[in-house]
Parts: structure tokens; sequence; C-alpha cells
């Protein structure tokens, strides 16, 4: 299988899956730690001492409200030979480095699609330095429960989905509300969300799971044939969730908060091209059937180039503020396949498909 990006295919316990996971990407996670290590020292003002004192809290909330994530992560450390703190402040880089706006988010039901699947899309936009320490990771756990995700070295998820037909995009926010500690990290809130097995279950996490920082999580979940697929979008925010359903079986996001929430959108004191990519989107997306062609033509969109959803690094102010389109990845949930585009998405030669079914024995 060609593939744009490493894989790794693991699994047992999630103990084991981590321990395997980390053996095998031990390179990538090493240099994809020292990097941030750099990052949060340049960006933050983190010295390694903070950096561990803060990933060893996200550690001791993970293991009280994510369990099975915390020993996946546990053994990730362990396989990679990385110290445990700094793997969890890794997967909190969110937390300890907010970074500006990043990724635009598709949704689109069965209803509104070509083949009558289910389908999520998003554009992953950040730093270009950060492409050499992307990764796919495929596991399968003891309980039989298959999950592929677009991830970072050492970390566990972003865009993904399951054998059960459950998906997840993800957006950047930030909230008045943010903080660096005091509940689980914006990584693990995530792959904690992408574990699960239906629809509802996947909500109560997102909603009862306490979290230190924002986070946009556009769900979905294909059901068994002839029953309609169901989207949504989360806007997770620490004490407190918004809610966002599709419109003429549509939906997109961005970085700025669309429900009405009690707290204070940072975004608004940021600007950009957050307040328009969304619902450019939207627009572009039309009336009618959409197919996965027109889907992945909006994530290369170039309206308001450089800062368009398709993402351009060029011209940003400082380095901090550099952010580029690393992949585009489109999600089939009816069929358990993920279609993944090297970015910018408007200078692929081609995309490539992965299908769960085909990766396990």
């Amino acid at each position: 299988m060609s593939l744009p990006l490493p894989l790794v295919v693991v699994e047992g316990t999630p103990g084991e899956c981590g321990v395997a996971y980390g053996r095998a990407a031990a390179d990538l996670i090493g240099l994809n730690t020292a990097s941030y290590l750099e990052r949060f020292a340049s960006f933050a003002g983190l010295d390694r001492a903070t950096v561990r004192r803060y990933g060893a809290l996200f550690r001791e909330a993970s293991h009280q409200h994510a369990p099975r994530v915390a020993e996946m992560l546990d053994g990730v450390a362990e396989g990679a030979d990385v110290d445990v703190n700094e793997i969890y402040a890794l997967n909190g880089r969110s937390e300890l480095m907010y970074a500006g706006t990043e990724c635009t988010a598709i949704g689109v039901l069965d209803t509104r699609s070509v083949t009558g699947h289910a389908l999520l899309a998003q554009n992953w936009d950040w730093h270009p330095a950060q492409r050499p320490y992307s990764i796919l990771l495929a596991t399968r756990d003891e309980r039989g429960s298959r999950v592929l995700a677009l991830t970072e070295a050492g970390m566990l998820a972003k865009a993904g989905l399951n054998d059960a037909g459950l998906g997840v995009c993800v957006n950047l926010l930030g909230s008045s509300r943010d903080r660096r500690s005091g509940g689980v990290p914006y990584h693990v809130l995530l792959r904690a969300v992408l574990e699960a097995r239906l629809l509802g279950e996947a909500i109560k996490v997102a909603c009862a799971t306490p979290r230190c920082s924002s986070i946009n999580l556009l769900i979905g979940q294909a059901f068994a044939p002839g029953v309609p697929s169901e989207v949504l979008d989360l806007e997770v925010v620490p004490g407190d969730v918004g809610v966002l359903h599709p419109v003429d079986g549509v939906i997109t996001h961005a970085n700025h908060l669309e429900a009405t929430l009690p707290v204070f959108d940072v975004v608004r004191g940021l600007g950009g091209s957050t307040f328009y990519r969304g619902a450019r989107a939207r627009r572009l997306l039309g009336a009618g059937l959409l197919d996965e062609k027109q889907v992945q033509a909006v994530l290369a969109d170039h309206g308001g180039y450089p800062q368009s959803i398709c993402r351009h690094d060029i011209d940003a102010p400082s380095d901090a503020e550099r952010t580029e389109s690393l992949f585009g990845v489109l999600l089939d949930l009816d069929e358990r396949r993920m279609t993944i585009t090297p970015g910018p998405p408007c200078q692929a030669d081609a995309s490539h498909d992965i299908r769960l079914a085909g990766l396990f024995t």
C-alpha cells in the first residue's frame, strides 16, 4: 500500500497497543517530542521541568476520566523510551501552546451524497514543520474494536473512524474558560470519543469528560443498512457544550463558536479567516447530491488565499503563526474508509484510500 505518510498497525490491550506503537514509531515519537519541547519553550515560555509538571497533571486526569486511553499512552511512552509526562504534554500541546486558528470540517448526511453514504471531511491545518511527524495509526483492541486515525507521532488521534461506522473530525476552538490544567487534554478526549461504539456514547464521552480546553468535534455514524445516518457538531468548552445540526443535510465548521454559549470566544479578539471559511464551505457545497470529488474540491478552495480553506504557508507574521493544510481527510463512514490527500490539497497528485477491513487479518 503506497501512502504519503507512515502507517502503524497494532493490536492487543490498550497497554499492548501503546507499547507496540511506541516501538514501531520510536524514532518519530522521539523527534516529535523534541520538536514540541522546543516549541513549548520558544512560543509559550515553558521549560522542560514545567512541561513535565503539566504532563503529570494531564496524566492524572486522563487515568481518572479516560483510563483505557491513559493505559495506551503509558504504553507509548514505554515502547518509545520517552518520559511519560512528556508524552502527556505532547498530547496536551493545544493546552500548552494555543496557536491561532486551524482546520475546516465538513459533514454530509447520506441523504445528500451520491452514494447514499455518510461523509465527514476536513483539512488538518498546522505548522508545516510538523508534517514529517504525521502518521496513520490503526489499532484493534482485545475486544475486537478497530480504529483508524490520522495523528502526530506520540498522539493517538485527530480525524478518524472506527469499525462501528463512527467518525470524528476536529477543529481548534478557544474560549475564556480555557486553562492549562484541570481536566483531560484535547487529544485524549478526542481519542476517547473515537473509541465509542455508539453515537450516543460518543456524545456522552464528549460532554461528561472534564476538560481544560475548548474543542470542536464533528461526529457522525453510519447505522445499519436502511437506517439513515446521523451527523452533529459539538462545540465543547470547559463546563458547557454547544450543539449544531446539519441544514439540508450538510454541516460545516471552522474555528469560532457558532452556538450560543455563555463564554467569550477568544477568536473574537484575534479575527482571521475562520469567520468565512465555514460559511464559504457551506455555500460551495451548494444544493443537490454531492460526490466525494465535490467535497474534496471544497477542501482545495482558494477563496481568501493564502488564508483559505486550502491553507498555504505564505506571509505569516511570525514562525509561530505559520500554518498550512498538511493533509486533507475524507471519511466514508459506511465503507469504514479514510481517503487521505497530502497537502495542500490543491497540489496533490493523488489521494490514497485506507479501509479498516484490509488492515487486520
